[in-house]
């Protein structure tokens, strides 16, 4: 079974924003952010329906990064 370290607490990924320089924050995992009920579904079932098809077989979580100085996204794969 692979979990994602960032999702279970037992890693964090530091990035800086590639426009402006700044920290940014972890903000959850993508998948979270589609609906309401997205939180509460299986992550392997919504890891095929988040519109990147690797990530499944890959077994890479994706993860969304935002700047609050610029205000960029960035959704960065972690390696389960």
């Amino acid at each position: 079974m692979n979990v994602c370290p960032v999702c279970n607490g037992l890693r964090e990924v530091y990035l800086l924003c590639a426009n402006c320089g700044e920290p940014m924050l972890e903000s959850g995992r993508l998948q979270d952010y589609y609906d309401d009920y997205s939180p509460y579904m299986e992550i392997d079932l919504m890891k095929m329906e988040d519109g990147y098809a690797d990530t499944y077989s890959d077994h890479k979580c994706p993860h969304l990064y935002r700047c609050h100085a610029c205000h960029k996204d960035d959704v960065i794969f972690i390696k389960e």
